[in-house]
C-alpha cells in the first residue's frame, strides 16, 4: 500500500490546524491550567509535546537528523496562546519539508530508536503512522483539556 507525501502532509496539516483551532478556546490565563492538578497536562504541555514529538519521529528517527529535543522540559512548559499558535504554525511549515525529505529518502531505516515503534515494525511506514497517531492522540487530549478547563471555569466551550 502506498501513501503519497501529499496525503501524509494533508493529515499532518489537519491535526495541526485542529490544534490551532482548539487553542482558540483558551486565553493566557487558562492555557497553562492543568485541569485536574499536576497529574494532568495543560494545553501548553500538550501542544509543545505534540509538535516536538512529530518532528522527533519524522526528523530524528525517520531521517536520522540530529536532535536537541528536551522531552522532560516539554512537560513543564508554559506559554501564551500567541506563542503556541506561532509554534503550531512553525511546525506546520517545517513539516512540509520534513515530509518531503522523508518521502524522497534516504531514511534512517537502521535508527536504533525504531525498536520503539508499535508492534516492533521498524519500517518507514510505521514511523510515519506512529507520528500521525501521536499527533491525533494529543489533539484529542487538547480538546478534552479545553472541555475540562472550560467546565471548571463555569463556561462550557
Amino acid at each position: 500500500m502506498d501513501v503519497s507525501r501529499d496525503t501524509v502532509a494533508f493529515y499532518v496539516d489537519v491535526a495541526l490546524d485542529d490544534m490551532a483551532k482548539a487553542l482558540e478556546r483558551f486565553d493566557d490565563s487558562t492555557v497553562n491550567v492543568r485541569p485536574f492538578g499536576e497529574a494532568t497536562n495543560s494545553a501548553t504541555v500538550l501542544v509543545v509535546h505534540a509538535c516536538a514529538a512529530a518532528r522527533f519521529w519524522f526528523e530524528h528517527i525517520g531521517l536520522g537528523r540530529p536532535t536537541d529535543r528536551d522531552r522532560d522540559a516539554e512537560f513543564t512548559a508554559t506559554a501564551t496562546v500567541a506563542e503556541l499558535q506561532a509554534l503550531v504554525a512553525e511546525t506546520r511549515s517545517a513539516m512540509v519539508d520534513i515530509v518531503a525529505a522523508f518521502d524522497d529518502g534516504p531514511t534512517a531505516i537502521e535508527h536504533e530508536l525504531r525498536v520503539f515503534s508499535p508492534g516492533g515494525d521498524t519500517s518507514d511506514g510505521s514511523v510515519m503512522l506512529h507520528s500521525l497517531q501521536e499527533l491525533f492522540q494529543h489533539l484529542g487530549h487538547l480538546e478534552i483539556t479545553a472541555d475540562a478547563v472550560g467546565h471548571r471555569a463555569g463556561a462550557i466551550t
